[in-house]
This record gives C-alpha cells, sequence and structure tokens, in this order.
C-alpha cells in the first residue's frame, strides 16, 4: 500500500536502558494489529531484537523499524538502544522521525541517559512526548515522576493519558482527550469503557490543564478559553497540533507496556495529533561548509539521505534512506550526489523488524530500505538530478573508548581489515584507523561493550584470532627556547658530489600553531631553487624529535644563511644539511615532551559524584567545573589522555555502570619528571628510518 506525505507519522522510542523500549515497541505492533502474539525481551523473539547479539545479551544494539496502520495511516516507529555504547542508532532515528518519545521509568524517573537524549533533542528543537512505563508497580508514582522531569528537564510535561490505580490495584489509563478509559485486559488489547466515578476529579484537573495546552498553540484559541472557559474537542486537537509541532507542548503517557496498558490512547493520538512530515526541515550542507533548513515537501523533485547501513544474511545489504522531498521509485534511477555517480534503484521495501515488505514508491517524509545498492553508503545524499542539494551528515559524538587490534596470525590482517571496514559502515560512531606513528590500528567507539560486540562478531564470522591491548598516546615534542644551528653535508663520490649549508635559528610558537618556515636568505647564499629542499629537511626532521622520536610541533624555522656549490649542491643536498641542522639546533632548545589532554564531560548521579572528583585527581585531572540538577551531577575536567584510556571500565566500576561520558581533544599540554621519563624509556628502540634518495 502506498502512503502520502499527509498520513505518515515518524516516532523515535528512545530512553534509558531497562525502561522497556523494546516491550513498548512490540506491545505497539500488538495493539496495531501487526503481530498475533507480542514476545518478551527475554524469549528472543521480539520483533525488536532480532540479531544474534541483541537475543544473547537481551538487550538492544541496533535500531529497529517497523509500521502500523491507523485508519489509513502509516506510523513508523524506532525501537532504539537504550546504552549509551549504542547511542549512534539513536541519533539516526531522531533525524529520520518528526517525533521523539521517550519512556521514563514510572519508579525511578528521569535517568543519565534520559537527560543526555533530553539535551539531544533541545539541541535539534525536536517535538518530544515523555511514556511514563511501569505504573502498575507498586513502587511507581505518576505525579512524582512528573514532577522529576519538570525539575530535571526544565519542562513541565502535560498528560494526555492518566493512570487509573497503581499496584495490584491498576486498573489501565485515562484518555484525557477523549475522555475515555482504557482497561486493562489480561493477555488482550486494552478495552475501552467509561471513566470509574472514581476518577472523575483526576479526569477533569488533567482535562484543563491539557486545555490550556491547546489554547497555549493558537491565539485564537487563546481567546475563546478565556472568553468561555472551554474548548470543543476538535478545537483541542487543533490547539495541540500545532502547539507539538511547534514544540511548546510535551504530551505525557501512562501506561504499563507489558500489560498492553496505555497503547490504543498513544496510538490514536499519534496518530491524530503527532507531529507531520509536512511540518518539519531538514538540513542542507552548502559548498562552503554553511547549512540551511529545508522542507519536506512531495511537490518537489526527489532527494533522500542514506541514514544507516546494515547488512542482513539473505538480503545482503540494507540502505535505509529517509525521503526530503519527492518520490523514491523502484526500479528507477537517481544521482548518488556524494559519490557523483548514478545509482540504479532496484526493489524498494519497508519492513517490521527483520522482515521486509517489498513496496513500489516511498512518499516525501517516509523510511525505506534499497537493497544491494552498488554506491550508497550511510550519509549519501540522492536526488533526482545533478546539481542537487547535499543533506548534513549525522551529527554523531566523537568515540570515548579506543583499543589496539591486530589478527595473531598474519595472513588474518587483509580479513581483519575487511571486517572493520564493513563494521565502520555499519556503524559510525565506530571508528578505525592505521596510527602510522604508533605502528597500531586503533579501533574507536562510544565505549567497552559496544567494541566488544564488534570485535566477538568479526572472530564468530571471520572465524580468525584477534589480539588487543590499550593502544598507545601520540605524544610531541617541542621546544622551549630558542637556538640556532649549523650543518655542512658534503660527500664526495666518484664524479659529481654532494654539498650544502644550512644555517638557522629556531623559536618556539605558541601551542597549537604547529609550524612556521621562515625564509631569511639574503644575497643568494642559497638558491631559490634549493630552499624547497631545505624545507623538506627540516619537515622531515620535524617528523622525529631528539627526546623520544616523536613528531615535534610548535617551532618556528628561519633560515638566515648558507653555502652552496655550483657544480654539487642538489635539493637533497640541501635536504639532508637542513634535516641535521634542525635536530642540532633542537638539542640547543631545551626540549620537552607534550602529551594529549582531553575535555571531559561526565554525568553521574550525585552519591558518586565525591568519588569520581576523587578518581579524576588521581588521574592528573584539573576540575573545571560541576553542576547538579535534579540529583544527576555533570563534571567538567581536563585530563590527560593517558590517564583515560581505559575510563569506561574504570567509571563503570565507580558508578555500578549508571555513568556515563563524553570526550574531545581540548590542547597538548608539557610533562617532564618521572611521568617524562617513562615516556622516553618506553621509547627506547624505537628505530628511526630515514632514505637518502
Amino acid at each position: 500500500m502506498s502512503y502520502t506525505t499527509e498520513n505518515i507519522k515518524n516516532v523515535s522510542i528512545a530512553g534509558h536502558g531497562g525502561t522497556g523500549k523494546t516491550t513498548l515497541f512490540e506491545r505497539l505492533l500488538f495493539a496495531g494489529g501487526v503481530i498475533s502474539k507480542p514476545e518478551t525481551v527475554e524469549s528472543g523473539k521480539t520483533t525488536g531484537d532480532y540479531s544474534l547479539e541483541e537475543i544473547e545479551r537481551k538487550i538492544s544494539i541496533h535500531a529497529a523499524l517497523a509500521h502500523v496502520e491507523r485508519e489509513g495511516g502509516k506510523i513508523n516507529l524506532f525501537d532504539t538502544p537504550g546504552s549509551s555504547d549504542f547511542t549512534g542508532d539513536v541519533i539516526l532515528s531522531f533525524r529520520a522521525c518528526e517525533f521523539a518519545l521517550l519512556l521514563v521509568d514510572g519508579r525511578d524517573g528521569v535517568q543519565i541517559e534520559t537527560i543526555k537524549l533530553w539535551r539531544n533533542l533541545e539541541g535539534r528543537e525536536k517535538p518530544r512526548g515523555v511514556f511514563l512505563n511501569k505504573l502498575d508497580d507498586d513502587r511507581a508514582g505518576f505525579d512524582k515522576v512528573l514532577g522529576d522531569i519538570k525539575d530535571k528537564l526544565k519542562r513541565e510535561p502535560v498528560p494526555v493519558t492518566i493512570p487509573m490505580g497503581k499496584g495490584a490495584s491498576y486498573q489501565g489509563v485515562i484518555d484525557v482527550l477523549n475522555g475515555k478509559a482504557y482497561l486493562v485486559q489480561r493477555e488482550a488489547v486494552e478495552k475501552e469503557g467509561p471513566i470509574p466515578g472514581e476518577f472523575k476529579d483526576a479526569f477533569d484537573a488533567a482535562r484543563e490543564k491539557l486545555i490550556e495546552a491547546a489554547a497555549e498553540g493558537d491565539d485564537s484559541l487563546m481567546e475563546k478559553y478565556l472568553d468561555q472557559g472551554s474548548l470543543s474537542p476538535e478545537e483541542m486537537y487543533a490547539g495541540l497540533i500545532k502547539a507539538l509541532a511547534a514544540n511548546k507542548f510535551v504530551p505525557a503517557f501512562a501506561g504499563a507496556a507489558l500489560k498492553n496498558s496505555g497503547l490504543l490512547p498513544l496510538l490514536d493520538f499519534i496518530h491524530h495529533a503527532g507531529p507531520s512530515p509536512l511540518t518539519a526541515q531538514d538540513t542542507v550542507r552548502g559548498a562552503g561548509g554553511g547549512e540551511t533548513k529545508v522542507p519536506i515537501d512531495p511537490g518537489k523533485p526527489l532527494s533522500a539521505l542514506v541514514i544507516k547501513t546494515s547488512y542482513d544474511q539473505f538480503s545482503g545489504k540494507l540502505s535505509w534512506i529517509k525521503v526530503i522531498t519527492g518520490k523514491l521509485t523502484a526500479d528507477s534511477e537517481a544521482q548518488n550526489v556524494t559519490e557523483n555517480k548514478k545509482e540504479r534503484i532496484g526493489k524498494l521495501y519497508t519492513c517490521q523488524g527483520k522482515k521486509l515488505e517489498e513496496v513500489r514508491e516511498l512518499a516525501a517524509g517516509d523510511v525505506g530500505i534499497v537493497t544491494k545498492s552498488a554506491t550508497l553508503r550511510t550519509n549519501d545524499t540522492i536526488s533526482a538530478g545533478e546539481g542537487s542539494v547535499s543533506f548534513a551528515p549525522l551529527r554523531l559524538p566523537e568515540p570515548v573508548h579506543s583499543v589496539a587490534v591486530n589478527a595473531a596470525a598474519k595472513k588474518d590482517e587483509d580479513k581483519l581489515g575487511e571486517a572493520l571496514v564493513r563494521a565502520a559502515e555499519e556503524d559510525k560512531t565506530f571508528r578505525y584507523q592505521y596510527n602510522a606513528e604508533t605502528h597500531e590500528t586503533v579501533i574507536s567507539g562510544m565505549g567497552e561493550l559496544q567494541i566488544n560486540i564488534i570485535l566477538d562478531k568479526i572472530r564468530a564470522s571471520q572465524k580468525i584470532e584477534l589480539e588487543t591491548h590499550v593502544p598507545k598516546v601520540a605524544y610531541r615534542e617541542t621546544i622551549t627556547k630558542k637556538a640556532g644551528a649549523e650543518y655542512t653535508h658534503k660527500k664526495q663520490t666518484g664524479g659529481h658530489g654532494q654539498y650544502g649549508k644550512v644555517v638557522m635559528e629556531i623559536a618556539p610558537l605558541p601551542r597549537g600553531e604547529n609550524y612556521q618556515f621562515v625564509n631569511a636568505i639574503f644575497g643568494g647564499a642559497i638558491p631559490k631553487n634549493y630552499i624547497p629542499g631545505v624545507e623538506k629537511g627540516v619537515v622531515e626532521g620535524m617528523a622525529h624529535g631528539t627526546m623520544a622520536h616523536y613528531p615535534v610541533v610548535d617551532v618556528e624555522v628561519k633560515i638566515v644563511d648558507g653555502k652552496y656549490h655550483p657544480v654539487d649542491s642538489s635539493e637533497l643536498s640541501f635536504k639532508l644539511a637542513a634535516r641535521n641542522a634542525f635536530r642540532e639546533a633542537m638539542r640547543q632548545a631545551a626540549p620537552t615532551l607534550l602529551e594529549p589532554v582531553m575535555r571531559l564531560t561526565v554525568f553521574v548521579e550525585d552519591k558518586y559524584l565525591g568519588d569520581v572528583m576523587s578518581d579524576l585527581s588521581g588521574k592528573r585531572g584539573k576540575i573545571l567545573g560541576q553542576d547538579s540538577v535534579g540529583g544527576i551531577a555533570e563534571i567538567q575536567a581536563e585530563v590527560p589522555q593517558a590517564e583515560l584510556l581505559r575510563y569506561s571500565i574504570d567509571l563503570r566500576s565507580i558508578t555500578s555502570g549508571t555513568g556515563s561520558f563524553n570526550v574531545a581533544f581540548a590542547h597538548y599540554a608539557p610533562i617532564s619528571g618521572r611521568i617524562a621519563d617513562e615516556v622516553i624509556k618506553a621509547r627506547e628502540g624505537f628505530k628511526v628510518t630515514e632514505t637518502e634518495e
């Protein structure tokens, strides 16, 4: 069946781990008639968690996509992982959807990942709602958790549904918007009925708040509300639709997903009032790097973004595509704008978890899958023709955990490389590179769990043995004072010899300026045609410092004099002279080692704050500041990279697995004393191989 843009809704189900996202996803498919029997996560048979690693570990690792039909409309649902290790698939779902539904545990309230996801949504100005789950538990408290959300997330959610009782007395939910009760029915879908008298006051109070939220969505409705004190259901819908699309209103839903409770009114609300793709925009990147917004528009020529790449055992390569404008049609030809290549679009699919369903077309706003594409990769833009817009790539966080990896057997290195390429394509928060400086293949990701799962998958699929270790740190060397040196390269062989003399002065530059070459030669002491050779020699000299053979940075090199021979001089002669002159000058310029320092942001519960800050101090960290809101502390610090190589493991140990952090490069800073001695000692035996071609 084909759906037009106005009949499509896209929803990302996200939240802290263990809040019940996959269960809600499964039960919504059951309530929507997609599946005849809902499965539990423990069974390993849910629609959302279908990969071998998800079934084995009983957690979501990848985003899953399915859809529910509602009164001729299509609701695309993304089930996303809760662990910060797999945040990449949450972010791609945010990009693909016009509405995010954050699950909050009705017992525990707002947790660390909830706050991080909320901040991400704030940065996108993305409309969102909250689903308070597990309200059938004795420890649950609907009003308490609504207050927690207001305190920690600084927005007041407005209930669209409210619970009837809790614990053993939990009966179901009340649809405040439509004035109906939905009663729990053992293994079946909830049943609609009248509102019990005991909940009439709670319903009236909630309805008044919802009317106010609707009135704030439209000026004319606000006037009517102020004049008459109420709005009709139709007017409420109209106001809520506008308020939600403009991100002025955060709807709150009550429920107990495992009991199929709170599902039907949630689906009805999304279908009738959820943000439409027609009210949304996507981001286009210009040739100069600037970004602008473009509306999702079915009336314009085709343009679409590849949001995810995955590989299926039977279907091969799967390219997940969000259509932004126009229509994507099966058996057609499109332009891969990113690669500047023609792309043949064969069959098109939508899906219900791992089950692909063939379709003829995807309208603007819809999400679907192209199989076995020759050129498409994540973040590629496809369009109807050349010269079209190029969509901005997914805004993904920087990796926080790195491991050096190699195949135990040399013959398996190529297989490992190919597997790492595929893994990095499937998960854009996972990266790998060969570090020529440390001679290691280093893989990086969002945490130890993510990296272990990827390596386990490679071991199993490629049948190879892998070795891992903590990666080496890329130190630098610099100078702390001015110095000068001269060097004459003279070599006499049969025929022409080699001759070049270079006199140079070097001086420190401010941190981060790297390198500056100044030609201060007067009177032709070194002819102009040999100056490029001099600079090449300086660059080669800077490749390996004199303390521990690390690259040299933040140095100004001034060539002040020299001498040449009309027959024996050459560019090579001056390159070798300059290289040796630089190293001699550096030895006299009080060289020092530099280490990379990282900017660290840590999120922990207040009860762990003291332990975490003490640990950071022990890691030579500098605390820049801290803030605590609603029991969640955020710590800003600068810490040497060498101390953070296993920080994801350390933080998990300190916080019982609840802590989370972000990390980014800040700057290089000098080190000396025992730490510098250890770095130098670790480089003993390092061979500098240079050619004199």
